[in-house]
């Protein structure tokens, strides 16, 4: 995991909250899987380095725990190859099995392909926080926040087909 998100663009990785490329970030990652807070997808290549990560992130005990955060990563050299929808269309069926009624996402807004993304399964703009993330080097981004309502209990729907 490490390796692979060394090799992501640092602007990939501001909408984590965390910078993904410390060991105990990634420690902490998998302790929370053990535990049940986060479900993650991982893709490799045919070499078995990895390509893309997708994560569920949910506070069971926490007020919003019908809610799960979704988190996906692709590498730059596999986008727009279907794989970040198949990861993202995963981490959807496993929010079903979860029984969340609402998705989240985060992004900076001139992400245009993760934003196309995930608009095209169903997510829609919820807010913009201006300046909430920086790089290193201390320059700030707005984040924005998308969310998709999930469906109601007993009604079937899949991702492509949100209403």
């Amino acid at each position: 995991m490490q390796a692979f998100a060394e090799r992501l663009p640092e602007h990939d990785l501001l909408f984590l909250g965390r910078d993904l490329r410390h060991p105990r970030v990634i420690a902490a990652w998998v302790e929370a899987i053990g535990e049940g807070a986060i479900d993650s997808l991982i893709a490799e290549d045919d070499q078995g380095r990895l390509v893309g990560a997708a994560a569920l992130v949910r506070d069971p005990l926490g007020w919003s725990g019908h809610v799960g955060e979704v988190r996906l990563l692709v590498s730059p050299e596999k986008r727009g190859a279907g794989l970040g929808r198949d990861l993202l269309e995963g981490i959807y069926a496993i929010a079903m099995d979860r029984g969340l009624t609402k998705l989240t996402a985060q992004m900076t807004p001139d992400q245009i392909g993760s934003v196309m993304l995930f608009e095209s399964l169903g997510f829609r703009a919820e807010a913009l926080l201006k300046g909430q993330v920086r790089d290193r080097a201390g320059t700030a981004y707005d984040l924005t926040i998308l969310s998709h309502d999930m469906p109601v209990a007993g009604k079937s729907r899949t991702a492509e087909d949100p209403a």
